[in-house]
């Protein structure tokens, strides 16, 4: 019986890495592939001077979405891809997403060290977290 592989992205390139290896195994299992953004929208923005009126984080992460699928994957393979845009801490969007996945697959932005204490990090929140196995792909080297 076939399951979801449920994807993070976010338009990096250890996202990317992710994403094709998450397609990779969905091919190899038979499972669907969901790909997953998040996207949290700062009360400071609403201030902020600058910001356009009509800015929508919902479309840009959208967008971004898009485009990742359409770099990373062959087109027929990023046509099959179930997309969803979640509003939301991007790390509890993925563990929600999760729920009922065969699997979660996040890309490792290899931050480390104070870096990492101050920024958190999604890879390390999913892995502890989520209701279901999750893959973390290593991007190399750090995107510092």
């Amino acid at each position: 019986m076939a399951g979801r592989i449920v994807v993070g992205v976010d338009g990096s390139e250890p996202s990317l890495k992710a994403l094709r290896w998450a397609a990779g195994q969905a091919a190899l299992t038979g499972d669907s592939l969901e790909a997953v953004i998040g996207w949290e929208y700062p009360a400071a923005w609403s201030t902020a001077p600058g910001v356009p009126p009509d800015f929508n984080p919902e479309l840009l992460a959208e967008q971004v979405l898009d485009e990742s699928l359409a770099q990373a994957l062959d087109p027929a393979v990023a046509a099959s891809v179930t997309r969803g845009v979640v509003s939301g801490n991007p790390a509890q969007a993925l563990i929600d997403r999760a729920e009922g996945a065969s699997l979660l697959v996040v890309g490792d932005r290899g931050h480390t060290g104070f870096k990492a204490a101050v920024l958190g990090s999604v890879s390390t929140r999913v892995a502890q977290h989520a209701p279901c196995p999750v893959v973390v792909v290593r991007g190399g080297a750090a995107d510092d």
